[in-house]
């Protein structure tokens, strides 16, 4: 068996190692996840991964969680072009630096609009407009301190050139554009980048990993969205409950 990828493209994380792989032409078995649906709840899924999160790697007998991880352990087992995981110390320091920031400020917070507009109504759960309010206050503030901290006048976040860390960035923040947010108004330094990372992933490519999250709110409003099953309905209430 070759390396399976056991993925929701719903999920940021997820999106990204599947443009990685996909832009790389690392060849893999897509193993579809439907966070929706449950799957990730099951007994079958739980033998893959007891933290029953996605992504995961299984490259044989080894399997790997946590998307940063399995990045960097494509980029070495492929030999992958050096921009991405780059070898010079301190600019892979750099990466990094930014990738424990990521799960510190980015996870979690940029997220939140899928939970709000979607997943909340979804199962009947109201998130208070306080809420809502205090979350994209925190997604400016953040957005601040990614142009000032790690763009500031590079054309990247860790280098000159496109790294892992654009990479996960670049679908965190596109989470909340599929619900609407238009993060990079006002924002010239922070358009460039985009623009330039994805020109560089493919426009097709990033189309296509971005599908399943544009379109969730016509889903919704035609109401053909999965009702999730009643199992992982007390996880979902748990989450929104933790929305600062």
């Amino acid at each position: 068996m070759g390396l399976e990828l056991y993925l929701d493209l719903l999920s940021q994380p997820c999106r990204a190692v599947y443009i990685f792989a996909r832009r790389n032409r690392i060849p893999f078995e897509l193993r579809p996840v439907d966070l929706l649906k449950g799957q990730h709840i099951t007994q079958e899924f739980f033998r893959v991964n007891r933290l029953q999160k996605v992504p995961v790697l299984k490259d044989g007998d080894f399997i790997l969680t946590e998307s940063s991880a399995i990045l960097m352990y494509l980029s070495v087992k492929y030999q992958i072009e050096a921009q991405w995981y780059p070898p010079d110390l301190q600019t892979r320091a750099r990466v990094h630096e930014y990738l424990g920031w990521h799960a510190d400020s980015i996870r979690g917070t940029f997220g939140v609009p899928l939970w709000t507009q979607v997943l909340g109504p979804l199962i009947g759960a109201h998130v208070p407009k306080e809420k809502v309010e205090r979350n994209r206050a925190a997604m400016d503030r953040v957005l601040q301190l990614l142009e000032d901290k790690f763009l500031r006048d590079r054309p990247f976040l860790a280098s000159h050139q496109v790294t892992l860390a654009d990479l996960l960035a670049l679908e965190e923040l596109m989470q909340p554009v599929a619900f609407g947010y238009d993060l990079f108004e006002g924002r010239p330094r922070l358009a460039a980048w985009r623009e330039q990372v994805e020109v560089f992933l493919g426009a097709e490519l990033c189309k296509e990993a971005h599908g399943v999250a544009f379109s969730l709110q016509e889903q919704m409003a035609s109401k053909t969205l999965p009702v999730p099953p009643p199992e992982a309905i007390p996880n979902m209430l748990r989450r929104i409950s933790n929305i600062p």
